[in-house]
């Protein structure tokens, strides 16, 4: 199994990088000028009636707070840059991992687990399973439920189907009136991730692609 992890598109950590040194110089030049505030006002006190000097240590004191945020500021805004900048650590979390989304599965005579999704009224629910092409080759009544369940991929005579890409609905029905067919979720290992413009997208063992946006849960591989 390939379990590569690679990065195809750097424009945004660009463009982070590009934010944070435009907010730099601004947090600089507020500091320099409350500085040159501060010094103005002491040049050009009264000498015969100079400031008080309570007032002017609260002046030291909002000086000295400045300062400290301004480089609490430079320092989380290099940290955001540093965890931005290298999403590979977080790529390969999902290197090794079975992630469960709305997209066919890879049948390779092993059991599929699916995850169906009901209309709230429904007093029946059949399972449609479709090949690669679009053909339905199964459809069978299943439980009124959301619970999991194990598609073995065996057909009427027992004999394991083709080995290949397989999707899943789920029909909602009520006293024989179809409510809904709904896509059913399934699970699939992640062979590679990548980031595509802003986004991660996760390549499938079968060489489905899917956003991790999509991905409802995760799991080891079993």
């Amino acid at each position: 199994m390939i379990t590569e992890t690679t990065q195809s598109n750097g424009t945004n950590t660009s463009a982070t990088n590009t934010s944070s040194s435009s907010k730099a110089p601004q947090i600089a030049t507020d500091f320099e000028t409350f500085l040159r505030m501060l010094t103005v006002q002491a040049q050009n006190q009264d000498p015969l009636e100079p400031l008080d000097s309570s007032e002017y240590a609260a002046q030291l004191a909002q000086f000295s707070m400045v300062e400290q945020q301004t480089k609490t500021n430079q320092t989380l805004e290099a940290l955001v840059n540093k965890l931005g900048g290298n999403p590979i650590a977080e790529l390969s979390n999902w290197i090794g991992k079975e992630a469960r989304a709305v997209a066919p599965a890879n049948y390779t005579g092993q059991p599929v687990t699916v995850s169906p999704s009901l209309h709230a009224e429904a007093t029946e629910a059949v399972l449609v399973v479709s090949n690669a092409e679009g053909t339905v080759v199964e459809r069978k009544s299943i439980p009124v439920s959301t619970t999991p369940f194990e598609w073995t991929g065996l057909d009427e005579s027992g004999t394991a189907r083709p080995s290949g890409l397989y999707s899943f609905a789920v029909e909602s029905r009520k006293d024989g009136t179809v409510l809904s067919e709904q896509a059913a979720a399934v699970y699939n290992d992640v062979i590679e991730a990548q980031v595509q413009n802003g986004e991660v997208t996760l390549i499938l063992e079968g060489g489905q692609a899917i956003l991790a946006s999509k991905v409802t849960a995760v799991r080891a591989q079993g």
